[in-house]
């Protein structure tokens, strides 16, 4: 349980004037900050422990390849489930189609056995033909990671036809997809750009304060204007024409992740059960400076202010419109 910020009376109205200030600084930051780059390294906590290491070694088979892009597939694939199938029969972690696992499955680790089920080698697979597709389109015009993703989504001969990414909605819309969703992955080299829409989430988040907290609350008049911290973070970004998945594991993936110390109001800031894992993310808040945030914490309190520094703080996310775009959808190869 996390202690309250402020009381009430005068402690809340400073705290009000304060929060105006900070929301103000985020138009005058998103002004002043550069972007940010996607980096050869994965962002702490941002893949499961069990599988990091492969992603970073794998990531790295090819120069179309990163760990970030390789990390954006997997997650864009299974959500990291080893057990996944697709209603397409797409398989395992990296989703393999059974025809296309027997001529690119990889031994990885081994063992005696090219097994789709094994992120031990489905994990290498997949980097394995992306840099088979990669090699296949090294003389096409263009980015070269461009022309892998598109070729893994539409085949090598429509890239290589159409000398760059197919005039496909279809493959247009992975290769932005994956491009923008490695950002969730990759270490930032640079800081990460602010949020313009940030502060209208903000200001929806502040008029809530008190409300009380409902489990799967998402502010609907059936809820009586209750949420809960998923459901307000949520409701706060659809206000300003982001849509977020419900559930605040899924929410972490929808933008770069900004270091403790650069924040920035706006920011989501998430905390798990095991720091090394985000799949075990079990509540997310709005940052509004000073080390604060507005959460709706848990049955029978208020939406609040509370410290974001606890124990089980895994990390934020800068929520982008893109971001949120490229959230996963099911696919297989």
């Amino acid at each position: 349980m996390r202690k309250l910020w402020v009381g009430v009376g005068a402690g809340i109205g400073l705290c009000l004037s304060l929060l105006g200030l900070l929301v103000a600084g985020v138009y005058m930051a998103a002004a002043d900050l550069g972007g940010g780059g996607n980096g050869a390294a994965l962002a702490e906590g941002s893949v499961p422990a069990e599988y990091q290491k492969l992603v970073q070694d794998w990531g790295g088979f090819c120069p179309a390849l990163s760990p970030a892009i390789l990390a954006a597939q997997i997650y864009s694939e299974s959500g990291w489930n080893p057990r996944a199938v697709s209603p397409a029969n797409a398989q395992g972690i990296a989703q393999f189609m059974p025809d296309t696992w027997a001529s690119h499955g990889i031994d990885a680790n081994k063992d005696g056995k090219a097994d789709i089920w094994d992120p031990q080698d489905a994990i290498p697979s997949a980097a394995v033909y992306d840099c088979e597709l990669s090699k296949d389109v090294k003389s096409v015009p263009g980015d070269l990671a461009d022309n892998m993703l598109a070729s893994y989504n539409a085949g090598a001969y429509a890239v290589i036809q159409h000398r760059g990414i197919p005039p496909y909605s279809e493959t247009q819309g992975y290769v932005k997809e994956i491009r923008t969703l490695a950002k969730s992955f990759a270490r930032p080299v640079n800081r990460v750009a602010p949020s313009q829409q940030a502060a209208g989430a903000i200001y929806y988040a502040q008029d809530k304060l008190g409300t009380p907290y409902l489990w799967g609350g998402d502010g609907t008049a059936e809820d009586g204007g209750r949420f809960d911290c998923s459901g307000l973070t949520k409701a706060a970004y659809e206000t300003v024409g982001i849509t977020l998945p419900r559930v605040a594991n899924d929410q972490w993936n929808a933008g770069p992740h900004p270091k403790r110390d650069e924040l920035l109001p706006g920011d989501l800031v998430f905390f798990a059960h095991d720091l090394n894992d985000p799949r075990s993310i079990h509540h997310v808040g709005i940052y509004v400076g000073g080390g604060h945030m507005i959460n709706a914490p848990h049955t029978g309190a208020l939406i609040r202010f509370d410290s974001i520094d606890t124990p089980d703080y895994i990390g934020a996310t800068r929520v982008t419109e893109d971001g949120a775009k490229a959230l996963p959808k099911a696919k297989g190869v």
